[in-house]
């Protein structure tokens, strides 16, 4: 039977220069278009200062609604940026937001990568398997051809001890990434990034399924289910055993907190 957890107390704003964020069902979310994320991440990439980004789907959200631990671990994130349909739909039914574009982060992620590229920023890769990553960088490199990879790693699929992130931590600093890209899965990556926002001196991004994408090996939903909020339909139909699960939880809860929110008026 699905649950819905007591919501976490989302802040207004937690960092003087980061976009306003709005209170969704208890986890708080950003009012910003996509070149406006682009922009302050950049922003926050040239002032050298260290910056947790992640890119919020249903899934993401409702993770944090249930788990009230990752909740107000996600309401300490400098932006958490509109990523799946529903939740701008969301966002503009409840706050006014007047998002025209959700902030999709596979998308977002080449935009910073051209972004860098353009203005002599180096990026780091943490995630994905070995074949994945290699891929991946042949296709970025290709793509835009002055980005600097100043490092990357395939984490293991487990756990990682103190010492194995200490190390993880020391290879991203001393590659001189100004953005480390993380793509290891909800919650594990907003997990990892949130533990080491002290440590990492880079801007840490949340991008998901991104490394997947960008390396060919997985695909992505054509434009008309993404504009429909139906990217979820096209990865079940894909990897249904896998994913089946997940979407069935998730879209009922976000769901019920939607219509919830509906009748309280508020």
């Amino acid at each position: 039977m699905t649950t819905l957890a007591p919501p976490v107390p989302a802040p207004s704003k937690p960092t003087p220069d980061a976009p306003v964020k709005h209170d969704l069902f208890g986890i708080g979310v950003s009012n910003a278009e996509p070149g406006e994320v682009v922009d302050q991440i950049m922003r926050w990439v040239h002032a050298k200062r260290p910056a947790i980004v992640d890119f919020m789907a249903v899934h993401s959200l409702v993770t944090a609604v249930r788990d009230k631990d990752h909740g107000r671990r996600m309401n300490d994130f400098d932006l958490a940026a509109c990523d799946g349909q529903p939740m701008r739909w969301a966002m503009n039914r409840f706050h006014q937001a007047g998002l025209v574009e959700r902030t999709y982060g596979p998308t977002a992620m080449l935009n910073v990568c051209e972004r860098c590229a353009a203005e002599g920023v180096s990026i780091y890769l943490y995630g994905g398997t070995e074949e994945i990553l290699a891929t991946l960088i042949q296709n970025l490199t290709r793509d835009i051809p002055k980005l600097q990879i100043s490092g990357s790693e395939s984490p293991p699929f487990r756990a990682l001890s103190d010492a194995e992130k200490a190390a993880a931590v020391t290879r991203i600093n001393d590659s001189g990434a100004g953005v480390c890209f993380l793509g290891i899965g909800c919650p594990k990556q907003e997990i990892f990034a949130h533990e080491q926002r002290d440590t990492i001196r880079a801007v840490q991004m949340c991008v998901g399924a991104a490394f997947d994408f960008h390396a060919g090996a997985v695909s992505q939903a054509p434009p008309w289910m993404q504009d429909r909020g139906l990217e979820w339909l096209y990865r079940l139909i894909k990897e249904p055993r896998r994913l089946w699960k997940r979407y069935f939880v998730t879209n009922s809860v976000f769901i019920a907190l939607y219509l919830r929110r509906m009748v309280r008026g508020r």
